[in-house]
């Protein structure tokens, strides 16, 4: 049972079964993250979601059951099949449509979504500067992009201003982890958003705490919670970074120039 601060700050994600969340979770708590981010959204029941790096689907099952939106489940890493059990078990078959596809070749209508949500897995293909303007293609005018991910507190501009504690797993990983302003500046720049929201999560701590203690009595071995637990500057957060698409004029307009 989650604690009461859990219960509080995330009273949807908190109903869950934390064992099942866990057992699916591909990082830290997906649920949590996403509760936080989706506080700062509109969603309403009927809108068109696309899932992006969904992983093993429980954030897309919480986005069908919670808010009765229909939901695209989109990984490259998870079968759709696989993804179809857990999402059938779990009553949202009519719901939440799994694919397994790549982030850069997706079949869908230009602006067939109100909303795409990418819950920490942005990062691994969100930092090519043209892949925002790939993306908003399929969003609505007004819709919107919501992402939200691990991000560094300070910019780390060349390899010798790696803290210590990152070294180990630095060219693995960390060497593609931005702060909130390099996100903001990456999407403002294309002109084909109005950001609405940049700022790191409010209950970053919590999921921060939250994630160190799912490991503490693990026997994976985890290289983010190693690093989280060394991390005693809290160089490491988590964002959310929302923006509304603009107008189809000024898309086109942007998406040309950057083609």
């Amino acid at each position: 049972m989650p604690n009461r601060s859990l219960r509080r700050a995330f009273p949807k994600a908190s109903q869950y079964d934390p064992k099942w969340v866990r057992k699916h979770s591909m990082g830290e708590n997906v649920l949590f993250n996403l509760e936080s981010l989706t506080k700062s959204l509109d969603l309403k029941p009927g809108m068109r979601v696309l899932d992006l790096g969904c992983g093993k689907a429980i954030s897309s099952i919480f986005l069908a059951k919670e808010f009765e939106v229909s939901v695209w489940a989109v990984d490259e890493a998870v079968s759709a099949s696989d993804n179809y059990e857990r999402i059938r078990s779990e009553g949202c078959e009519d719901k939440v449509f799994p694919l397994e596809m790549e982030a850069r070749s997706l079949p869908f209508p230009e602006e067939y979504f109100d909303a795409v949500i990418v819950v920490d897995s942005y990062t691994y293909f969100g930092t090519d500067e043209k892949y925002l303007p790939y993306i908003a293609r399929f969003i609505k005018p007004e819709g919107h992009i919501a992402i939200v991910d691990v991000c560094f507190t300070e910019e780390i501009e060349s390899h010798n201003q790696v803290p210590e504690f990152l070294q180990e797993d630095y060219q693995n990983y960390w060497y593609f982890i931005h702060t909130i302003d390099w996100w903001r500046r990456l999407w403002e720049k294309t002109g084909l958003v109005e950001i609405e929201a940049a700022a790191e999560l409010t209950e970053a701590g919590l999921v921060r705490e939250q994630y160190m203690k799912d490991y503490q009595n693990s026997e994976e071995e985890d290289a983010f919670a190693r690093a989280l637990e060394l991390d005693k500057e809290k160089f490491i957060t988590f964002f959310k970074l929302i923006g509304r698409r603009t107008s189809k004029t000024a898309y086109l307009q942007s998406y040309k120039q950057s083609s």
